[in-house]
């Protein structure tokens, strides 16, 4: 089955699933790479890995709230002394706390190499939520690997399907829209090529860049993710009948209730 929307599905935003999604969809990318780009070139997964802590805000994107359990028995009261032995003093009593342990957190991305030379001539980012947590150690470590790349002679591209967040590109300049791609290629920079993208439209076809003057390979998203979410447990995981994580502004979540209604899945 499907997803019922016609492009980005928004229930697969919900960070407590998103990573799952993140690396199929990794794969499927990979995969429809290699079919295009081999012998010459091949595409090949990589980790970003770095530490997270307690005080990371980007936990929040990886590991549930911190818990507070309450033991539920009411404070005990003790008497002050003397003939006042019937008053007391509320007493606390503890409850108990998760304490979060640092974390080796891997974040997979690709990368576009030339056979010959052994070389990346392409690195291709999928965001992730922490990625886009202000203040986060995942959003140092994405911001860094951008710099290096973006001041090298490698290009450069990053695909957001996420509307929560601090946005990693500006978003001036062009219409309004959910999604996102960004494409540097390293012979056009400071100038890139961006594909603003619309919660109701079909995800594009987009231009991987290579070396030199070697065409761009073509990079068709909307029947990446359609394999990712018939191949997957979405048609029977995700929960339509509630309100997606995050919510839709209220234009979007009418547009969404009426689709979804069509469809017999609410």
């Amino acid at each position: 089955m499907p997803s019922p929307f016609p492009g980005m599905d928004p229930y697969l935003e919900h960070p407590a699933g998103w990573m799952g999604f993140h690396n199929k969809l990794i794969g499927e990318i990979e995969g429809a790479l290699n079919a295009q780009l081999m012998p010459a070139y091949y595409a090949d997964s990589e980790d970003r890995v770095y530490i997270s802590n307690e005080s990371d805000p980007g936990r929040k994107a990886i590991i549930p709230d911190i818990k507070v359990v309450y033991t539920g028995r009411p404070g005990k009261r003790k008497p002050t002394g003397g003939n006042r032995a019937s008053v007391g003093v509320a007493v606390c009593e503890p409850v108990t706390v998760t304490t979060l342990l640092d974390d080796e957190i891997h974040e997979p991305y690709l990368t576009v190499i030339e056979r010959a030379s052994g070389r990346v001539v392409t690195v291709i980012e999928v965001l992730s939520p922490t990625n886009k947590t202000a203040g986060s150690v995942g959003r140092e470590a994405y911001t860094a690997k951008k710099s290096m790349v973006m001041r090298s002679d490698t290009n450069w591209v990053e695909i957001d399907l996420l509307r929560d967040g601090v946005p990693v590109f500006a978003r001036e300049g062009y219409p309004p829209c959910e999604y996102l791609v960004h494409v540097s290629k390293r012979s056009g920079r400071p100038n890139g090529v961006v594909w603003p993208i619309r919660l109701q439209q079909r995800l594009p076809e987009i231009l991987i860049p290579l070396k030199g003057d070697d065409p761009d390979a073509k990079l068709d998203l909307q029947p990446l993710l359609d394999a990712v979410y018939d191949r997957g447990p979405y048609s029977v995981k995700l929960k339509y009948k509630a309100d997606p994580t995050p919510p839709l502004p209220p234009e979007l979540a009418k547009w969404a209730d009426a689709l979804l209604r069509k469809k017999k899945l609410r």
